[in-house]
C-alpha cells in the first residue's frame, strides 16, 4: 500500500520496527534526545559520548525504521523524529512501569533478559 511514494506498513511491522530501533541503547537515546529537538550529528555525537560512525550506523538504521528523517540544512543534515506521534509514543513508554520477575534473568539488569 503506497500514498505519497511512501510505503505505508501495517501495525505489525510499524510495532517490530519501533522495538527493533528501542532495542539498542544507543538507539533509544538518540530517539530520546530527537523527542526534544531536532539535532545535527556531530552535536548528538558529542552528547552521547559515541564515535561519529557509530552514530552515522545508527541514524542509518533508524531511517531505514522510518522514525527518523534527515532534513538538509545549507551544507549540513538535520535529523529529526519522523513524526511527532513518535515522541508521544516515547512519553507513554517512559511511564509504562515494568513488574520484572528476577529468576527470568538473575544475571542481567536488562541485556539477554527475556
Amino acid at each position: 500500500m503506497y500514498r505519497d511514494g511512501v510505503d505505508l506498513l501495517t501495525h505489525i511491522s510499524v510495532l517490530s520496527r519501533f522495538g527493533h530501533a528501542l532495542s539498542d541503547e544507543t538507539r533509544t537515546r538518540v530517539l530520546l534526545a530527537l523527542k526534544t529537538e531536532p539535532r545535527y550529528p556531530a552535536e548528538l555525537a558529542d552528547s552521547l559520548g559515541v564515535t561519529r560512525q557509530k552514530l552515522s550506523n545508527h541514524l542509518a538504521c533508524l531511517r531505514g525504521c522510518g522514525l527518523v528523517v534527515a532534513v538538509p540544512d545549507g551544507r549540513r543534515t538535520r535529523y529529526e523524529l519522523a513524526d511527532a506521534n513518535i515522541g508521544r509514543v516515547l512519553d507513554d513508554l517512559l511511564a509504562v512501569v515494568l513488574a520484572v520477575d528476577p529468576t527470568c534473568c538473575p544475571n542481567s539488569d536488562v541485556d539477554g533478559c527475556c
